[in-house]
């Protein structure tokens, strides 16, 4: 990975027309923005379908896309839809937030008519990608049908044919819910073709698109319904145990995430075959992928099923280096980040030692005067060139929200560090940032809302609370040509522009000198 600069930006916060960020013409405005700001990747979230909490941590498959984020625009210009339709539906009335009610009520009957008026399952294209795609997207599609015939409720609340997958149970599913089978399946075609569009645009940009994939799935998946061996569960198809973290100074608790724990002895016995075609898949959707939660390759923790907090659970030996020598050999080398933050022991820091990959650092945890050994970590003059530093993740505040949040003696402490006792604390954001881009990580990855100055109105997620999280995007005037120029010149101050653009550049400025000095 060579010196460069991103942004970190979920699709769900690009501004659009019709409620949540997509791949409509915004999107690809905003690579266009990118590219002239002098960045070199874009950093996104999971893509797939979201469940309960809107969290694109805990959706519905490991490989389908969210169906939010397929272009209604594209959609009318096809001629499926029209104007007039979509802008009749009620999307929600803030601009700057997204309405996840409003959006299932009233995005997915626009979706429905869409396919109807698609006559898709004549179209070749649409054939060809349901055929190669066929060993997840069958299992996936009937997941979906099936969800929504039994009001939406978990897998494991269904009827006991079905639940179980029983021949028969699977048979007349299929027959009885054959048009909504493929509805789920359109939907699954448009998100990749428009997808792919996207990151083609991007590529041919100079800009790279860096994925993210939870280390765990949800329970409520196509991925644990369809193979329930790849999971610690019982007889019954419910788990034994369950992934979260323990107690520590944020939470007395610990957080209980309630996701499935691998059975990694079979997955060792497979050659962690379902691993390898998940990030083969991952692979064909973006660049560089972030693996979130690395450190559970190397110890993850387990709490019993039934618990009501985290405080009982107890670590268990993951796959460790293993996993990746096996991802190595099948996909030949990989770039991947490892998210490497929270409690790192020795034995994770020399799992991503031997992985070879960069791993993260965060300079909102770089000055806590509590934790000064950790901390340490984080401070950019102990940074090696492969690691990839960010002000903060989606998980954190904004740097802006955080400089008010944290102790006096924190913040005196930064400004330490910075050698900056003069600058207005509201504006303190842009030193921290210069900081992070003159360090030695190979990548520095900036929110936008750093950037934008925004305060803990605009952040991403709070971990541990439902009902707020994932809501923030831009209204659609932010991305100003002054930021960009900013960005532009910070990016070329400290030796981090994307050359492939400026050499383009350059070598189009040549050609025209050359041609004009023929001519003359």
């Amino acid at each position: 990975m060579e010196r460069g600069a991103g942004i970190l930006l979920p699709v769900t916060s690009l501004p659009s027309k019709y409620g949540i960020g997509c791949f409509s013409k915004s999107a690809y405005e905003f690579v266009d923005w990118l590219k002239e700001a002098g960045q070199s990747y874009w950093q996104i979230l999971p893509l797939g379908p979201t469940s309960y909490g809107d969290s694109p941590y805990q959706s519905f498959s490991t490989y389908a896309g969210n169906p939010y984020f397929i272009s209604l625009e594209a959609l009318i210009e096809e001629g499926v839809l029209t104007e007039e339709e979509c802008d009749e539906a009620d999307f929600g009335e803030k601009p700057g937030t997204i309405d996840y009610g409003k959006m299932y009520e009233s995005r997915y009957p626009l979706l429905r008519k869409a396919y109807e008026r698609s006559d898709v399952s004549h179209n070749p294209e649409y054939l060809r990608f349901v055929e190669d795609n066929r060993w997840w997207l069958s299992d996936y599609a009937l997941f979906m049908a099936v969800k929504d015939r039994f009001g939406g409720v978990p897998w494991t609340e269904w009827a006991e044919d079905i639940r179980f997958r029983w021949g028969n149970a699977l048979d007349y599913y299929r027959r009885e819910l054959y048009f909504d089978i493929e509805f789920q399946q359109y939907l699954q075609y448009m998100f990749q073709k428009q997808w792919r569009e996207l990151k083609d645009y991007a590529n041919e940009n100079g800009i790279r698109l860096i994925g993210d994939i939870p280390i765990y799935v949800s329970m409520d998946s196509a991925d644990v319904w369809a193979h329930p061996e790849l999971f610690q569960l019982d007889e019954e198809n419910l788990p034994v145990a369950v992934a979260g973290c323990p107690p520590d100074g944020f939470s007395a608790d610990g957080q209980l995430w309630g996701n499935p724990l691998y059975r990694w002895d079979y997955h060792r016995q497979t050659g962690y075959q379902w691993w390898i075609s998940r990030l083969e898949y991952s692979f064909r959707l973006c660049d560089v992928l972030r693996i979130d939660h690395f450190r559970g390759f190397d110890e993850y923790y387990s709490i019993p099923y039934g618990e009501e907090t985290a405080v009982n659970g107890h670590w268990e030996k993951g796959p460790g280096i293993d996993l990746f020598r096996h991802m190595e050999r099948a996909l030949g080398w990989k770039e991947v980040i490892a998210e490497d933050l929270g409690f790192v022991t020795d034995s994770v820091r020399r799992l991503v030692q031997e992985s070879g990959f960069p791993g993260m650092k965060v300079l909102e945890f770089a000055f806590d005067t509590r934790d000064s050994g950790s901390a340490n970590d984080y401070l950019p003059h102990n940074y090696i060139e492969n690691c990839v530093v960010y002000t903060g993740t989606h998980d954190n505040e904004t740097i802006v929200g955080w400089l008010d949040s944290i102790p006096k003696e924190d913040l005196e402490t930064a400004r330490d560090y910075l050698c900056d006792q003069y600058t207005p604390k509201k504006l303190l954001y842009k030193s921290l940032i210069s900081m992070a881009m003159r360090s030695r990580a190979n990548l520095c990855v900036i929110p936008l809302q750093d950037y934008l100055g925004y305060d803990n109105t605009c952040r991403i997620n709070t971990p541990s609370t439902v009902g707020e999280n994932w809501k923030w995007r831009l209204k659609g005037n932010e991305l100003t040509d002054e930021l960009k120029e900013d960005i532009h010149e910070l990016c070329k101050r400290y030796g981090r522009l994307n050359w492939s653009n400026e050499k383009s550049t350059s070598s189009e400025e040549e050609v025209q000198a050359n041609t004009l000095e023929t001519i003359s």
